[in-house]
């Protein structure tokens, strides 16, 4: 089968393509906003961590992650909340379209990363969860803060929301493990594997707050 017999372009009048190209530059141009808006975040994480290990301190940050929605995955939430399914909807109203994770060896390099960006006078805060203060029921660890960031184009300055999270190497190893168990398996989560699995979760957070303690007494912190 022949792409074409999918996408039925050839079926087509000229008008509708023509609508279908324009749309789809303007999700190109859209996408382009959330990409420049992560970059203009990592670098500022990057510029960050680079000065910690210049003046001879550990950087605060393992490692950067980031990742855009997909255009399947927008539709969905946006049809999940009842918000209108177009380009200026999805602006108005989803926060984690861009989004990027901070991987920080401790937790309190959780809270020295968020302070930093916070003092950076182009960025301002929307929104703050701090699930590490207040873990979710099955256990999961995190601060998320959603930031505004401008976008300075040829014509005009547009602001876009970036999600952050910021975990500790544990939290993430966790997140990760438990979204690929409980997401990427063909049988339901019966009750006590999620136990199990929030017990992980605790075991896991006792052992950060111990290797916190551990670097604090040996000066690292």
């Amino acid at each position: 089968m022949e792409l074409a017999d999918f996408f039925a372009i050839d079926t087509l009048s000229e008008h509708d393509e023509e609508m279908l190209i324009r749309s789809a530059m303007q999700m190109q141009q859209v996408m382009m906003l959330y990409e420049s808006g992560i970059r203009e975040i990592k670098t500022k994480l990057d510029i960050l961590s680079d000065e910690s290990r210049l003046s001879g301190k550990p950087s605060p940050i393992d490692a950067i992650k980031s990742r855009i929605k997909t255009p399947r995955s927008i539709i969905g939430k946006l049809k999940r909340r009842g918000f209108p399914i177009s380009l200026q909807s999805m602006l108005e109203n989803l926060n984690d379209i861009g989004g990027i994770r901070v991987i920080c060896p401790f937790i309190e390099d959780i809270y020295t990363v968020a302070d930093m960006l916070m003092r950076q006078d182009d960025l301002k805060l929307i929104d703050r969860k701090d699930y590490i203060e207040n873990p979710k029921p099955n256990g999961y660890r995190s601060l998320h803060l959603i930031l505004e960031v401008p976008i300075f184009l040829s014509d005009r300055t547009q602001p876009v929301h970036i999600e952050l999270q910021l975990r500790t190497i544990a939290m993430d190893f966790w997140a990760s493990l438990e979204h690929q168990l409980r997401y990427k398996s063909d049988v339901e989560v019966p009750p006590h594997v999620s136990a199990d699995l929030k017990a992980c979760a605790d075991v896991i957070a006792a052992t950060d707050e111990e290797m916190q303690r551990i670097a604090k007494e040996l000066h690292v912190l």
